[in-house]
């Protein structure tokens, strides 16, 4: 069945099943916990995405993390990635608090949805191309719901921005050629659709990047103003 809301999409995420890999280390994760997490119950399956369904600002990640996402079910919650994510959010004023530690913690966003490529957890944060592809329905779905809204979308890393330029094209977005590459800071409007959108890129916001100081929260925070603005948040 073809989700006809982003409610029956987030459902559907949750319940997928479609690469075995994925859905037998994710479910591994869930039962061998980490150390710090043995008293807490992990969500163990595919992770929605997060926010309100007329978002006009969309972010496009990676994957759950195995001990983050995938042990408290919502999008960058419960790791040091959300740490720098959600501080940044409430920095320029896209969330009503600087932190997500689990789904029940009263986090709210404003005008903006967070997804990924990939629902489900990878080893090594690595998904393979099938799995990506396998997953490229749900990211096909939830840009068709949010087409009336969108007006920008922040990508973060190399990974989403690759993933995602196919699905903006087939969504009606007139990508450039050659294609747009990935960068901190890129900036490229799309015709097309329901109304232009306005692209951004972003690194990561991984451990890797932030401990090196390869990205600064003042970093990611210029980039979401941009994006903001650029979506009349």
């Amino acid at each position: 069945m073809t989700p006809r809301t982003i409610a029956e999409l987030d459902a559907a995420v949750a319940d997928c099943r479609a690469c075995p890999r994925l859905v037998e280390w994710r479910e591994r994760v869930a039962a061998e916990k980490r150390a710090a997490f043995r008293d807490e119950t992990y969500w163990g399956r595919a992770v929605p995405g997060f926010g309100p369904s007329d978002a006009r600002l969309l972010i496009v990640g990676l994957a759950p993390a195995a001990h983050g996402a995938n042990r408290t079910g919502r999008m960058f919650t419960g790791d040091r990635s959300g740490d720098v994510l959600y501080a940044a959010l409430y920095a320029v004023g896209l969330a009503n608090q600087p932190t997500a530690t689990h789904i029940d913690d009263g986090l709210r966003l404003r005008g903006v949805r967070i997804t990924a490529p990939v629902h489900c957890a990878p080893p090594d944060n690595k998904p393979t191309p099938d799995e990506r592809d396998n997953c490229r329905t749900w990211l096909d779905a939830e840009l068709r719901l949010l087409a009336p809204t969108l007006r920008s979308v922040v990508v973060l890393g190399a990974f989403g921005w690759q993933a995602l330029l196919p699905c903006l094209a087939d969504a009606g977005w007139e990508i450039p050629k050659p294609r747009p590459k990935f960068g901190h800071g890129a900036h490229i409007e799309l015709a097309g659709g329901a109304a232009p959108l306005h692209l951004f890129g972003s690194y990561h916001v991984s451990q890797q990047n932030t401990f090196t100081g390869r990205l600064t929260p003042a970093m990611i925070e210029q980039v979401l103003r941009d994006a903001a603005a650029a979506a009349s948040l």
